[in-house]
């Protein structure tokens, strides 16, 4: 059985929050609170292309592999966790946590790969609470990417998931040219996340990024129906 097995569930786990939805003159929806869109899809898809776009018309976006990463080097609590994992050798010389390191001992190591993640994901988790709870009044919807979207089980306390989805081959190049490392670093790494068909049935949305349809327009349309409440 796939170690993902436990994700694949009906649309119907997602868990909104009661609102009360009024639409305005200009077809806006007006609610108490904004709706909770995650972004998701497999390496190299093209997440954060589409995010620059939905920012481009006044989205807000959390970034949630960005704050992870900065909650890696800030946190205290991370900090402490990080020294009872791996020890004092998790620490660079700058005092911060040696990532490289951190990268090559999960990478062989699943159970201490499973106790990161405990640790990281509901710092992250709480982080984004608290962004979303400063601007839910101001926006129809906001927006949070991460690519574990479906893998951390944080997609339960979203209302909507849309999955931005390209072919293998292509998402394997972009990574290649991207991050400077070969194709079988890119399947590695592959190997960590759900694929992309289930990642797509367990979605609301899809957003094609494979060059056969403009992403501009995709994004358009959809935020205009977001817009008005879903």
């Amino acid at each position: 059985m796939s170690r993902f097995h436990q994700f694949h569930r009906p649309l119907s786990s997602f868990a909104p929050q009661s609102r009360t939805f009024v639409l305005s003159q200009n077809g806006i929806v007006l609610s108490k609170y904004a709706l909770k869109v995650g972004v998701t899809g497999g390496i190299g898809s093209g997440k954060t292309t589409v995010c620059r776009i939905f920012e481009s018309l006044g989205v807000p976006v959390y970034y949630a592999d960005d704050r992870a990463r900065t909650l890696l080097n800030t946190d205290a609590d991370i900090h402490r966790g990080l020294k009872s994992i791996f020890g004092e050798r998790v620490f660079g010389a700058d005092g911060r946590p040696d990532r490289k390191y951190i990268a090559s001992v999960v990478f062989e190591d699943k159970e201490k790969l499973a106790k990161l993640n405990k640790l990281i994901h509901p710092a992250v988790g709480a982080d984004w609470e608290a962004w979303y709870s400063r601007i839910k009044a101001d926006y129809p919807y906001v927006l949070k990417e991460a690519a574990l979207l479906f893998e951390s089980g944080s997609y339960r306390n979203l209302d909507r998931v849309i999955c931005v989805a390209a072919p293998e081959s292509l998402r394997i190049e972009r990574v290649v040219k991207r991050d400077g490392v070969d194709e079988a670093a890119v399947r590695s790494r592959m190997k960590n996340q759900l694929n992309q068909d289930m990642k797509i049935s367990l979605s609301h949305h899809l957003i094609k990024n494979d060059g056969t349809l403009s992403l501009i327009k995709q994004v358009v349309s959809l935020h205009r129906q977001l817009s008005k409440g879903g």
